[in-house]
C-alpha cells in the first residue's frame, strides 16, 4: 500500500508553524538584558531622571553625586568602612596638615586659638603617575597639535556623545589643576552653589571672583597657588578646622583645563556635548553612554592607578565578610548599567526577579520585605529571607524639617507670643505618629538640627527639646507634650481656639513640591493635625522651581525642607540657621530667614573650634536657642533601609562618600543560577494553546488535502 506524505509547505502551512513558533518563543525567561550580559560582572540600578549637572563645579545633589563621585577625584576621601567617618586620602599622598601664623606671619602652634590666626595654610602633595581617563579633550595630531580645536559645525554634524570622537588621549594629573579648578568656583558665571561661602574663608576669593566678573581673568588669587608640578597650596583667612572635610568633597575636585577648552568650543556645545554631560576624571569609572531617555552606562577607566581594597574596618566587619577582599585591587566590577525606570513598582518586581542587584523599600513594599523582632529591630522577612535577599540599615546624616518664615508677619518675628505659636504647632504635629504611618518606622526623632552621629548630638534628657517634650523618668525616654498644652500655648500666643481678639480664625500656608502619589496623604496629616488646634491651614503645592523661587523670596508661611551633611561636623547643620546666611536676605542656605543676636555669635565662637568639651557647652546654647525660639518644626532624621541580593559582595552603607561602587564586587555565576531559578517560564498553557492550534486546524488540512487530491465532489 502506497503511503502519502502531508508536506506542511506553502503559505497556508507557514502561517500555522509561524504562529506555533510564536507561541514557544513567549516561554522563554524575560530577561531584560542581551545574552551577552547575562555571565559579566555587571552591576545593575536604576535612575528616574537624567542629571542636571555633572560639573562638580556645579553639582550639589544626591543624584548627582552618586555618578560623578565614581569619576572626579578630591584629594581626599572617607575611608569606606571605618565609623565614625575617617578622612583618608585619595589623590593626595597624605592628609595635609594645617599651618597658622597671626597677623605679623609668625608661626603659631596648632591649639592656637582662632583669634589670634590670621592665615591657615594647607599644602596638598597628590601621587605621581594619576592618569587622567581617554577623553578627545586630550587627543593630538602627529605633530602635537590639538586634534579637536577650533572645530566647526560640520565637523560636529550628527555628533550626540564625547564617544562620536574618534580620537582620545591622556595625560598626567598635576597640582595645577586643583588650583584651576577653585578658580573656576570663584568665577561666578559658572554658579558655584558654594562660592558665597568659600569667599568667607579663602585668601583673596572674593576679590578674585569680583574681578573675574569685570573680565579681568589675571587678577591675583594669593589664597590658591601651585607650588610645583604636584603640590598645591590653600591659604584660609582664619582657623577653620573643618576645612579639611571640603577636600573631600566633588567642589574640589580637579579639572584639566583642556577639557573646558575643549567643551567651550561652539561646534560642540551647539552640540550639547558639554562638561555638564561628559565628565572628565581620574577615578575609578568614566561614562560610556548618556542616554536620558533610557540608560547611563559608567565603564572602568583603562587608565585607572593601582588602588587596593581596605584592610580594616571597624568592628564586625571581618566576620560579615566586608573584609574577605583585603589587599585585592579595585574596581572589581568592570561596567555599571543604570537604567530609567521612573515607577517604583517596575523597578521592584525587577529586583525581586534578579535584574536589578539593589533596591530601596517604598511604604507599599514594606510589609512584605521588612518585619519587627519582640525588640523593636529590623529585620529581613521571610519572603526575602528566602531569597537570600540581604537588610541594611543606618540613621543618614539628614535632617528634615518644617521652616517657619521667620520674616512673616503671621508665624516669624521673635516675641514671646510668636514663640509660643510655633511651639504650639511643633507639638502638635507628632511626628512620632508620622513615621509609623508614612515611614514605616524609618526614622529617628529630631530635637536639633544635629543628626546621630555627629558631634553635639545628645540623646536622653540632655538632648531632649524641653519645649515640644517632657522627660519619661519611668521609660527613660522623651513624650510629647499634650494637646491641651499645645492649645494653652496658642492661647497665649493670643489665639484661643485658633483665633485671633477679633473673631478671626488663624489661616498659615503650606508651600511644598509634594507631588508624588503619596503627598496627598501627609498634607491631609499635616492639614488634621493644625485643625485640632483650630488653625486653617491652605495647601500650596507646585513644581519644583516654582516653589525653589518662593523660598528664594521668603514668599511663604510654612515649607518643607532638608539638608544632608557636606561633611560630619556640627557647624555643616548650624549654619542653616545663622542670620547671615538668611536666605531671602542674603541668598544662603538659612530658608527659615532666622537671625537671633545671640545665636549668631554662639555659631561665631564655635565654627571654627576643635571638638572639645568647650565648644559642645556652645552647641548646647545654640540648641537650646533653636528649641525656645522654634523657627524649624524638628521632625526626625531619615534611616535608610536598603536590600541587596547575596551575589553583591563588600556592601556596607555610606552616607558621607557616593564613590563606593569601586568596592562592591559582583559574583555573576550566582546570579546567573538565581534568575533563572526565579524566572522560569511557565509552558504549559503553551503546550496547551498548541494542541488546541494543531487540533483546530486539522479539518482544514484535511479539506485542503482533499481539494487537492480531487476527492471532494463538486
Amino acid at each position: 500500500m502506497q503511503m502519502t506524505l502531508l508536506k506542511f509547505s506553502g503559505p497556508r502551512y507557514g502561517l500555522i508553524l509561524t504562529v506555533v513558533a510564536f507561541l514557544f518563543s513567549c516561554g522563554v525567561p524575560n530577561n531584560p538584558y542581551p545574552k551577552s550580559e547575562h555571565d559579566q560582572e555587571i552591576y545593575y540600578s536604576t535612575f528616574v531622571a537624567e542629571p542636571k549637572h555633572f560639573d562638580p563645579a556645579i553639582s550639589y545633589s544626591s543624584d548627582e553625586y552618586r555618578l560623578i563621585q565614581q569619576i572626579y577625584e578630591p584629594p581626599l576621601q572617607y575611608h569606606y568602612l571605618k565609623r565614625p567617618y575617617e578622612l583618608t586620602p585619595l589623590t593626595a599622598e597624605a592628609i595635609p596638615q594645617p599651618r597658622y601664623f597671626d597677623a605679623d606671619g609668625k608661626a603659631l602652634p596648632p591649639n592656637a586659638p582662632a583669634a589670634s590666626v590670621a592665615r591657615t595654610v594647607y599644602e596638598v602633595r597628590i601621587r605621581q603617575g594619576i592618569m587622567y581617563q581617554q577623553h578627545p579633550c586630550f587627543a593630538k595630531t602627529e605633530n602635537g597639535e590639538w586634534r579637536y580645536r577650533n572645530l566647526t559645525k560640520s565637523e560636529v554634524k550628527g555628533f550626540d556623545e564625547v564617544k562620536d570622537f574618534s580620537m582620545t588621549g591622556t595625560r598626567e594629573l598635576i597640582a595645577a589643576d586643583y588650583v584651576y579648578q577653585i578658580k573656576r568656583m570663584a568665577d561666578p558665571s559658572v554658579s558655584c552653589p558654594i562660592l558665597s561661602t568659600l569667599k568667607d574663608y579663602i585668601l583673596g576669593m572674593e576679590a578674585y571672583s569680583a574681578a573675574i566678573a569685570k573680565g579681568q581673568s589675571d587678577a591675583p588669587f594669593p589664597g590658591v597657588e601651585v607650588v610645583d608640578r604636584y603640590t598645591y597650596r590653600i591659604t584660609l583667612k582664619t582657623k577653620y578646622p573643618q576645612f579639611i572635610y571640603w577636600l573631600a568633597m566633588p567642589f574640589f575636585s580637579p579639572m584639566p583645563k583642556e577639557a573646558i577648552d575643549f567643551y567651550s568650543q561652539p561646534a560642540v556645545a551647539d552640540r550639547n556635548i558639554t562638561i555638564d554631560r561628559f565628565p572628565v576624571g581620574t577615578g575609578a569609572y568614566r561614562i560610556e553612554t548618556l542616554l536620558a531617555y533610557k540608560e547611563i552606562v559608567l565603564v572602568k577607566n583603562e587608565n585607572f592607578r593601582v588602588v587596593r581594597y581596605p584592610s580594616s574596618g571597624e568592628p564586625g566587619d571581618r566576620e560579615a565578610g566586608l573584609l574577605d577582599d583585603a589587599w585585592e585591587i579595585i574596581p572589581f566590577i568592570p561596567r555599571i548599567v543604570y537604567k530609567l525606570e521612573k515607577e517604583y513598582i517596575p523597578r521592584w518586581n525587577k529586583f525581586l526577579q534578579g535584574y536589578y542587584d539593589s533596591s530601596g523599600i517604598s511604604s507599599d513594599t514594606f510589609d512584605s520585605a521588612v518585619t519587627f523582632n519582640d525588640t523593636g529591630d529590623p529585620r529581613i522577612s521571610e519572603e526575602m529571607r528566602a531569597k537570600e535577599i540581604v537588610l541594611r540599615t543606618s540613621v543618614e546624616p539628614t535632617t528634615l524639617y518644617l521652616a517657619f518664615n521667620m520674616l512673616d508677619d503671621t508665624v516669624g518675628g521673635n516675641s514671646v507670643e510668636k514663640q509660643k505659636l510655633r511651639q504650639a504647632i511643633s507639638i502638635v504635629l507628632d511626628y512620632e505618629e508620622f513615621i509609623e504611618i508614612f515611614r514605616n518606622g524609618r526614622g529617628v526623632n529630631s530635637h536639633s538640627p544635629i543628626p546621630p552621629g555627629i558631634f553635639g548630638h545628645e540623646g536622653g534628657e540632655s538632648g531632649m527639646n524641653a519645649y515640644v517634650y517632657n522627660w519619661d523618668a519611668a521609660q527613660q525616654r522623651p513624650v510629647r507634650k499634650s494637646i491641651e498644652e499645645a492649645r494653652r500655648l496658642l492661647a497665649e500666643a493670643g489665639y484661643p481656639g485658633g483665633q485671633d481678639s477679633q473673631g478671626n480664625p488663624l489661616v498659615v500656608t503650606f508651600d511644598n513640591a509634594w507631588t508624588s502619589a503619596g503627598a496627598t496623604p501627609r498634607i491631609m496629616w499635616i492639614r488634621n493635625k493644625l485643625e485640632q488646634l483650630g488653625i486653617t491651614m491652605e495647601n500650596r503645592t507646585t513644581d519644583y522651581n516654582r516653589f525653589r523661587d518662593k523660598v528664594k523670596n521668603g514668599n511663604f508661611q510654612i515649607i518643607s525642607w532638608g539638608w544632608h551633611a557636606d561633611y560630619p561636623d556640627a557647624e555643616n547643620f548650624l549654619f542653616l540657621l545663622y542670620g547671615p546666611n538668611a536666605r531671602a536676605v542674603h541668598g544662603g542656605e538659612n530658608t527659615a530667614n532666622y537671625d537671633n543676636v545671640e545665636y549668631n555669635q554662639l555659631f561665631d565662637q564655635m565654627k571654627n573650634m576643635e571638638n572639645s568639651p568647650e565648644r559642645l557647652a556652645l552647641i548646647r546654647k545654640m540648641k537650646h536657642l533653636l528649641q525656645r525660639d522654634a523657627p524649624w518644626v524638628f521632625t526626625y532624621h531619615p534611616v535608610t533601609f536598603g536590600l541587596s541580593h547575596q551575589w553583591v559582595k563588600n556592601s556596607k552603607p555610606s552616607t558621607m562618600g557616593y564613590g563606593s561602587l569601586k568596592y562592591l564586587r559582583i559574583d555573576a555565576g550566582e546570579r546567573s543560577e538565581h534568575r533563572k531559578a526565579w524566572n522560569q517560564p511557565i509552558v504549559w498553557p503553551l503546550w496547551v494553546g498548541a494542541a488546541l492550534l494543531i487540533l483546530g486546524t486539522i479539518p482544514a488540512v484535511i479539506t485542503i488535502w482533499r481539494r487537492e487530491h480531487g476527492i471532494i465532489k463538486k
